[in-house]
């Protein structure tokens, strides 16, 4: 089951809220003067998933498409799930959803007197599991990025990026002496931070950020034009768990964060 990462999602197939879900394929016409052919159940459709253009190779940053925003808590309190709920959740076609549901890949119920198809919310939490499909959006809470650089426009390029997500809230700042007030208050999910910093270098703020069991949970991504290995795997024994080289790809970034915080 392919989906999305952070930042980016596939176009959706057109689903309905409720079922049956229609026909995504018009029906062709008879050549020979037969009749047009009738409508199968939606679950017999053979369509193809919409696939994502592959991404081009790339060491530069590069402007993402703004990705479809989410409302904060929506899924939070739902007990059960209709088809095309479960395929905007998990951002495939509702055609794949009823297909899952029918050949036993995700388990559900039939409404009574109806074929309408219900899925719980275990049984969808343990298909996206299955799936590797994150279930963030499920909780309905935000995840937190704190960006430490001293370069505004590597703050202002990702702060637009993550303000577009509402799974994410960000804050950030320009110093190590900031980034340990922050860390703080704000308990980051992910640092983004640079190796050169004004004050401190970001090999000394890891090790803060590590000497303290309160932020056991926050990941540590470095981003800097640091080029010596032996100052990578400086960083890395002082308790980052990534290096990305500048200039990087975007799509790369939010790759790792995903990872990250799955």
């Amino acid at each position: 089951m392919s989906h999305e990462t952070l930042g980016t999602h596939q176009p959706h197939d057109a689903f309905n809220p409720d079922e049956p879900a229609t026909q995504a394929t018009q029906a062709t016409q008879a050549t020979q003067g037969t009749q047009g052919t009738q409508a199968t159940e939606a679950s017999q459709a053979i369509q193809a998933e919409p696939q994502a253009a592959p991404q081009a190779q790339s060491n530069t940053v590069v402007e993402q498409p703004a990705p479809v925003p989410l409302t904060p808590g929506r899924w939070a309190h739902k007990k059960v799930f209709t088809t095309g709920e479960a395929a905007e959740i998990c951002k495939v076609s509702q055609q794949t959803i009823i297909r899952c549901f029918d050949s036993g890949r995700l388990s559900g119920f039939r409404v009574p007197g109806s074929k309408f198809r219900r899925i719980p919310r275990s049984e969808l939490i343990k298909f996206m599991r299955n799936n590797e499909i994150p279930t963030d959006i499920l909780d309905g809470v935000s995840k937190r990025i704190l960006i430490v650089d001293d370069d505004p426009a590597i703050v202002s390029f990702f702060g637009d990026l993550f303000a577009r997500d509402s799974r994410y809230s960000l804050k950030s700042c320009g110093t190590g002496y900031d980034a340990g007030l922050l860390t703080e208050s704000f308990r980051p999910n992910i640092l983004l931070l640079d190796y050169m910093l004004p004050d401190i270098n970001g090999n000394l703020v890891c090790k803060r950020i590590r000497e303290n069991p309160a932020l056991a949970g926050t990941k540590i991504i470095i981003i800097s034009g640091v080029v010596n290995q032996a100052e990578i795997n400086a960083l890395l024994a002082a308790g980052a768990d990534e290096f990305i080289q500048k200039p990087f790809s975007v799509q790369h970034v939010l790759d790792r964060i995903n990872a990250l915080v799955a």
